[in-house]
């Protein structure tokens, strides 16, 4: 990756991680926390605090990214930071629970990770996007074990308000790394040509490569949920661990996976995706599988956590990088919008039916659960085309085109990752997948010759 690559990378996986901050840093905490607040007695309530971050975040993520689309990433992410910030603090100035559900619902509606992973897609390289990528993937990885190590110590130096208030001082911290370290906008992400198209939302919706992978991560993050309403507790009872302690677990299991993540995903980069996006799937069956027969064995269960991380990083490193190959350039932004609206309900999703299920049904029902939702994405997975590397074409193009309507026909086409029109030079830059370009169609289009 080159020196502004890993700088982009790293400073909007810094974003994203914020996003995810916000929402597990008071899992460990706020059921105990909540009693102390008027009508925190309620565990409906308790219940809509925790998981309405999520449904707004799944509300609001595909207008972020058609916004992000029109009038570009940088601005679409500050305003993103100053709505979270601002639930925040309500948050933490509440003293009841339902101004607690209103700050958490705005903390919320601060969506910015359909333009930040849009802006990522936008400033790497085809070859080096899952690395990016899973930047990102492993940002949340690390967010969720930080969140469940530090939430139990903060809660007791700074308590919960603190806990609030420090989540939006980062969010404002987070503003300044966005205009000043975040490198700039690649010219073509504000370029007219690139407008948003009309019904691109639409489009997205009807295709069925995207369709597949935002089935997939809404899957990773209703598992994700639904184990954590039951791994906690079986620590305790199975493992004679405190809460306070878990860190001893989590720390080492998070750090261990991406260790043991890596050197296949840096293989994949190479040889394609697809053999290790399907064997991460078989891995988070074998986990399901394994948590529904021995959960309450201390040491199998640290071990099942290992491969559930080591299979969770990789798919949550893949997914996005795989939607931004499918996804047309001129409504990338949609695309991803779409995707973490995905992934936000999936987080919804598994915490709500995960704990009802553990109520009414038992702990190993909510394995069963994850086992078989594993499995119905493995069986649409399966069937899925991951597109190739990709490639540079030249064309020349015949005078007195209109290069904005060029363009935009030729993002169109099949197998056209990108098109950059250039009438001062007389050339159309395209950046295709060989195997399913439509070269005819282009030449016809542009009127010249490669």
């Amino acid at each position: 990756m080159s020196s502004l690559e890993l700088r982009a990378s790293l400073s909007l996986a810094s974003l994203f991680a914020l996003r995810m901050l916000g929402l597990f840093l008071i899992l460990p905490v706020f059921a105990v926390h909540a009693p102390q607040l008027s009508g925190g007695d309620s565990q409906t309530l308790i219940g809509v605090a925790l998981g309405i971050y999520g449904l707004t975040q799944g509300i609001l993520q595909i207008p972020s990214g058609l916004v992000s689309d029109r009038y570009g990433r940088k601005r679409v992410i500050v305003i993103g930071l100053l709505v979270f910030a601002l639930g925040s603090f309500i948050a933490a100035w509440a003293t009841d629970i339902h101004m607690v559900i209103l700050g958490r619902a705005i903390q919320g509606a601060g969506a910015i990770s359909a333009p930040v992973t849009a802006f990522i897609a936008d400033i790497t390289r085809e070859e080096h996007r899952t690395k990016a990528m899973a930047m990102v993937g492993g940002s949340i990885g690390l967010t969720f074990a930080v969140s469940l190590v530090a939430a139990p110590a903060l809660y007791r130096t700074i308590g919960m308000d603190g806990i609030f208030n420090l989540t939006g001082a980062l969010s404002l911290a987070a503003i300044w790394v966005t205009l000043a370290v975040v490198p700039p906008e690649p010219q073509s992400a504000g370029d007219p040509m690139r407008r948003v198209q009309r019904g691109a939302l639409a489009e997205v919706l009807r295709n069925t490569e995207q369709l597949r992978l935002n089935f997939g991560i809404f899957s990773l993050h209703v598992v994700q949920m639904a184990i954590f309403v039951v791994i906690p507790v079986a620590l305790v009872q199975y493992g004679g661990l405190a809460v306070s302690e878990h860190w001893k677990v989590y720390l080492p299991v998070v750090l261990g996976s991406f260790v043991l993540m890596l050197p296949p995903l840096l293989q994949a980069e190479r040889r394609g995706l697809k053999f290790l996006f399907l064997a991460a799937i078989v891995l988070l069956l074998v986990v399901e599988l394994g948590f529904a027969v021995c959960y309450t064995n201390f040491s199998m269960a640290v071990a099942l956590l290992l491969a559930f991380f080591v299979a969770f990083n990789i798919l949550e490193a893949s997914l996005p990088s795989l939607v931004s190959r499918v996804a047309p350039p001129a409504s990338r932004g949609t695309a991803l919008g779409v995707y973490n609206t995905t992934q936000a309900l999936g987080l919804f999703v598994g915490g709500a039916v995960g704990g009802w299920l553990a109520k009414y049904f038992g702990d190993p029902a909510v394995f069963v659960f994850g086992f078989a939702v594993i499995a119905l994405w493995l069986g649409v997975a399966s069937r899925m085309r991951v597109p190739g590397e990709a490639v540079e074409r030249v064309y020349r193009v015949r005078a007195g085109l209109d290069p904005v309507a060029l363009r935009e026909k030729l993002v169109r086409l099949r197998g056209v990752r990108e098109a950059m029109v250039v009438p001062e030079e007389g050339i159309a830059r395209l950046t295709v997948y060989p195997e399913s370009f439509d070269e005819r169609a282009a030449t016809e289009i542009i009127g010249g010759e490669s």
